[in-house]
């Protein structure tokens, strides 16, 4: 993407992220739980929390996608489009242990639990913060590249792992959408200003991950003509 198109863009993220934090901290009217009991205000960072999850399985879902292709065509676009997206990733999937932990606090009273959705996202990071390791461990380029396609595909299985866990064990992690294996059903948003401001967050992280894959392109995509510059001069 040209420069031109990346500043736009980048320009519409910043008004999205915008609008979206003050939605949450001055547009959400006073939460209830169903028995009309009045939710802390760190509630509120549940509206961070589940976009960025999302955005995460969304980026590693792009390293699987990647790693395929690269391994079918040997293409290195693919390869910079798997590394770009999977350290973004990583970041973003530190970011729902971080905002859990704060919610959990809040509303546990304790920041970590070895519960099911807990220790499926944080093996979720685990496993590609390992995928970046192999990347920086190997030196060689072709095989540096390949054997991190087959981690980013052989990998891939932490994300439906981490998504559907409160879905197939038993788990106090609150599932706001959808049923359980064991009974329990997700909880639901009910009202307007709620939904609206969870789907504006959703387009904020989202815009916000592109942007930011967008940017992580053309730097590596640059790294990589230099590094074959270096390598024709010897």
């Amino acid at each position: 993407m040209d420069n031109k198109k990346l500043k736009i863009l980048a320009f519409i993220t910043s008004a999205l992220v915008l609008m979206a934090m003050y939605m949450i901290f001055f547009y959400l009217p006073v939460m209830k739980s169903g028995s009309g009991e009045v939710l802390d205000s760190s509630f509120r960072i549940f509206y961070i929390h589940m976009p960025v999850a999302i955005t995460a399985y969304f980026a590693f879902l792009i390293v699987f996608a990647a790693s395929i292709m690269h391994l079918k065509s040997h293409d290195i676009k693919w390869d910079i489009y798997a590394r770009s997206a999977a350290e973004i990733g990583v970041i973003f999937s530190f970011l729902v242990l971080v905002t859990g932990s704060i919610w959990a606090k809040a509303t546990w009273g304790w920041y970590w639990i070895w519960e099911p959705r807990l220790t499926t996202s944080l093996a979720l990071f685990l496993v590609y913060l390992a995928y970046l390791l192999l990347r920086q461990a190997i030196d060689e380029p072709q095989s540096k590249a390949k054997l991190s396609a087959v981690f980013g595909i052989v990998g891939f299985v932490s994300v439906p792992l981490s998504f559907f866990s409160i879905r197939l064990w038993r788990s106090v992690h609150p599932l706001m959408f959808g049923d359980a294996t064991y009974g329990s059903t997700g909880g639901g948003l009910e009202g307007f200003a709620l939904q609206l401001t969870l789907l504006v967050n959703f387009l904020a992280f989202i815009s916000l991950f592109i942007t930011l894959f967008f940017y992580k392109i053309n730097i590596e995509a640059v790294k990589e003509e230099i590094r074959l510059m270096r390598t024709s001069q010897h």
